[in-house]
């Protein structure tokens, strides 16, 4: 069952076009993740009395505010067949071809058609249509200006705050809970002092792309509006939620954004075949719950959450990102609840048709048994866990903290150790 919580308006982004953004049969980000995450909201209820909002029809003009045309152009050029360039000179120029990002058929018009997904969900926030609106679809965070890599093309969320910089705003805020760095948005504004990115992931000494220290601060005037905290894997729930909490407050409190843009890949779960984290699905519930605040405290309420990694397309992507709508709809689903069985019926027989790796069976409940009662951080590096955290485990996820405190706090006029700030 769903639990209301509130009762204010708010929009879902949604196309079955959607799906037509797929690699190859053995690629780990396989649309299934999206077609089973709207059935399950479905049957949950939380969509009950919802009309889904279409994604804008978007043309190059609007990509092009962030990627080069050359980029675009080769883009629609291999996804149509019509590339001139041989493909190991597309894969170094342009990162299309390889492993990664393999050419498909339509590639340019799926990987638009999430952008204008994004885009809708920015423009009905900033007029003042909703407060919140959500795009699973979205979360292409990876992509560069001229260079495709991490499983994305176009840079939906890229493109959405640079129209929002362009449409009144001048103070985007932009948070990400993805297990990978949000490489490709700090990329974009790192010397814009207008947007505040901030990016929670696995340290990158351990995971793809390798980037995102926390000595990654921004450039020039914008010093202290790239933050990013970098965590060792196999951090739980409680730890998670101990350093997205010492830090992200208070740099949203310093910066005071008019609206927050949260890139909400599901793949710090402990079950991600790709990652190394250790998070459930009641600490990411957790994290949207937290989110969904900092918008209500500082931005009026205007929040426009996407959807980004996550490989567990069966057992783990559903689940979260249905949470993600209960969350913006203001209908959060009790972790507790249980999933129809004539969804976790069809949810198996999809199992058995997607690549073995990433489609373990489905999970019978909207929750892991997760523990969020996390102990807030307080500047004591000698504090002694509680029952049930690792002692090394709690020291590192510390050090992590002062390492991100250190670098940005002091740009801002704050105190790194104090935990007031």
């Amino acid at each position: 069952m769903t639990q209301t919580t509130r009762d204010e308006s708010a929009a879902v982004i949604w196309s079955e076009d959607f799906l037509s953004y797929k690699w190859a049969h053995t690629h780990p980000m396989n649309p299934v993740r999206l077609a089973l995450t709207m059935t399950l909201a479905q049957s949950l209820g939380i969509l009950e009395g919802v009309d889904t909002m279409a994604p804008l029809h978007v043309d190059d003009s609007v990509l092009t505010t962030v990627h080069s045309t050359d980029y675009i152009d080769a883009v629609r050029a291999v996804g149509s067949g019509t590339a001139a360039l041989s493909g190991p000179l597309l894969e170094r120029l342009f990162g299309l071809g390889d492993a990664d990002n393999p050419i498909f058929e339509g590639m340019h018009e799926a990987a638009r058609l999430l952008v204008g997904g994004t885009l809708a969900a920015a423009q009905a926030v900033a007029s003042g249509s909703v407060r919140r609106a959500v795009n699973i679809g979205g979360g292409m965070h990876h992509a560069m200006r001229s260079r495709a890599a991490g499983f994305c093309i176009y840079n939906d969320c890229a493109v959405a705050i640079d129209w929002l910089l362009n449409n009144g705003y001048d103070r985007v805020a932009y948070i990400d809970i993805d297990a990978h760095h949000g490489d490709g948005v700090q990329v974009a504004f790192q010397a814009d002092p207008r947007v505040l990115t901030v990016s929670i992931h696995q340290h990158p000494a351990t995971l793809w792309p390798g980037t995102g220290w926390p000595t990654e601060v921004g450039d020039d005037d914008a010093a202290g509006t790239a933050v990013n905290l970098a965590l060792m894997p196999d951090v739980s729930d409680r730890l998670w939620l101990r350093a997205f909490h010492a830090v992200v407050p208070s740099v949203l409190e310093q910066f005071r954004p008019q609206i927050l843009i949260s890139q909400c890949g599901a793949d710090s779960h402990r079950a991600d075949p790709l990652t190394d984290l250790a998070l459930t699905v009641d600490g990411q519930r957790a994290a949207m719950q937290a989110m969904r605040g900092f918008a209500d405290k500082y931005c009026d309420g205007k929040w426009v959450s996407v959807g980004g990694g996550g490989y567990g397309v069966v057992n783990v992507v559903p689940r979260s990102w249905s949470h993600l709508i209960g969350v913006t709809l203001g209908k959060d689903v009790a972790v507790d609840t249980k999933i129809d069985e004539s969804w976790c019926a069809t949810a198996e027989d999809v199992a058995e048709h997607v690549y073995s790796e990433y489609s373990r069976p489905p999970v019978g409940v909207m929750g892991d048994g997760g523990d969020v009662e996390y102990v807030p951080w307080d500047g004591d590096t000698g504090q002694q866990p509680p029952a049930g955290i690792n002692e090394s485990a709690q020291r590192q996820t510390d050090r992590a903290i002062l390492a991100t405190r250190r670098a940005v706090y002091p740009l801002h006029g704050l105190d790194p150790e104090d935990p007031r700030d």
